[in-house]
């Protein structure tokens, strides 16, 4: 089976795959969980693409182990970036940008964390790089540790069970096989979607509070809080 490399040949997902196998696709999905370097990593066209080798009989594991693993992963992943942000607290935020780090990661991950709450761990698991850094910020915001691992293990499960058994489902389908390319294109996209849309609201939501809004929001602090001119 040949796949679209969208990058990359080293991050092609086949390859990644037929290369490293399972090993390969669970180190994969730790590091994009909750290392600060595997932003960049195709966790979703990865899962994708598991459950299509496995339904093509190509991968040599059984389906219900492939989904288990990537399970635990996934919430192995997102503990060690909860303790990570735990760690090394608001620090993160005055973090220098690099090649692999850039803050505007970070404020994108903090602004969905304290809109969503505990529920962002759920939801960000399906926004490539907003799924990194949410449970670092997680970590950084001093979570509950309790409520956290609760959502994490939702999240990590609906994440990366639903989306390796998906894979395997529509790899039954004639039409899949056939433009396995576009189908790993059209992930892609749909992961993006809700990214777009959130950046459409808030350019839409700058537009409407004017000029003022942007005075105001300088006096944000990390965590929510905000400055307060001495009287």
């Amino acid at each position: 089976m040949t796949t679209l490399a969208l990058g990359p040949s080293w991050l092609d997902p086949d390859h990644l795959i037929s290369t490293f196998g399972v090993a390969g696709l669970l180190v994969v999905i730790f590091a994009e969980s909750g290392l600060l370097i595997g932003f960049f990593l195709p966790g979703d066209s990865l899962l994708f693409t598991a459950g299509l080798l496995v339904t093509a009989g190509k991968l040599g594991t059984p389906l219900w182990l492939v989904c288990l693993l990537v399970a635990v992963a996934a919430v192995a992943g997102d503990q060690v970036g909860y303790l990570f942000g735990r760690k090394v607290g608001p620090s993160l935020f005055k973090r220098p940008d690099s090649r692999l780090f850039k803050q505007e990661n970070v404020e994108k991950a903090h602004e969905f964390f304290e809109k969503y709450g505990g529920k962002s761990l759920v939801l960000a698991r399906f926004v490539p790089i907003v799924r990194t850094f949410t449970p670092i910020i997680a970590g950084v915001s001093r979570m509950s540790y309790r409520s956290f691992v609760v959502y994490n293990v939702i999240g990590g499960t609906l994440w990366g069970v639903g989306v390796t058994l998906l894979g395997a489902a529509l790899g039954k389908v004639a039409f899949v096989n056939a433009h396995i390319e576009l189908m790993l294109v059209a992930i892609v996209l749909v992961s993006v979607v809700p990214i777009a849309i959130e950046y459409l609201r808030a350019r839409s939501r700058n537009k409407k509070a004017g000029p003022g809004a942007a005075v105001q929001d300088a006096g944000a602090l990390p965590g929510g809080r905000r400055r307060h001119a001495k009287r």
